[in-house]
């Protein structure tokens, strides 16, 4: 089984960069069309397969990046789905405005979670989960990760620590190598790549 990131227009490029290009065996993308999304940095992505055909069965995981339709409501098809992963038990990651979606379709009001801000949430509709927010990098509950905008390598470590990707000491070392530049980090992950 491969792990499913989602594309659509707008998305914001930072976000997801350092979790797929350190997933074993890469990711396929998804968008809501076969169409090609052009991302916030000008990048053009066709999509490996459109999302009436993903199936929770057939994912170890869906990464949802932020864009600036999700608050727009543009994206809550993905939200839908990823509603339909977490009940089947597979891991949703959501960074920066995908949260929000996830906030909108209720999804959040009995995990722990992070984003941008509290505030950012508290404008989602659907949103009732001011209590388990929790002011932190990343949070990982059960199957839900969920990380603020500004924590692109917090989010690939909760990513690649739940996926099994790495021993904890190699995904410690990730973290150090590509977070604080920490030297004595870079023979340990780079021993694990090898």
């Amino acid at each position: 089984m491969t792990v499913h990131l989602a594309v659509y227009d707008t998305v914001a490029d930072w976000e997801y960069g350092h979790a797929v290009a350190h997933i074993p065996g890469g990711v396929r993308t998804v968008g809501l069309t076969g169409n090609t999304v052009t991302t916030k940095g000008g990048l053009r992505i066709e999509p490996d397969m459109t999302l009436d055909g993903l199936r929770p069965v057939d994912s170890r995981m869906l990464i949802l990046p932020g864009a600036d339709t999700w608050t727009s409501g543009a994206l809550a098809d993905f939200a839908y789905t990823a509603r339909e992963f977490l009940h089947a038990g597979v891991p949703v990651a959501a960074i920066c405005g995908a949260v929000w979606g996830l906030a909108d379709e209720g999804l959040l009001d009995e995990r722990a979670h992070t984003s941008a801000a509290r505030e950012f949430l508290q404008a989602a509709n659907g949103y009732r989960g001011g209590a388990h927010y929790r002011d932190a990098d990343a949070v990982t509950d059960r199957d839900l990760i969920t990380a603020g905008p500004t924590e692109p390598v917090a989010f690939a470590r909760e990513v690649l620590a739940r996926l099994g990707a790495y021993e904890p000491p190699v995904v410690d070392a990730f973290y150090r190598l590509h977070q604080h530049s920490d030297p004595e980090a870079y023979a340990v992950f780079a021993a694990a790549q090898a």
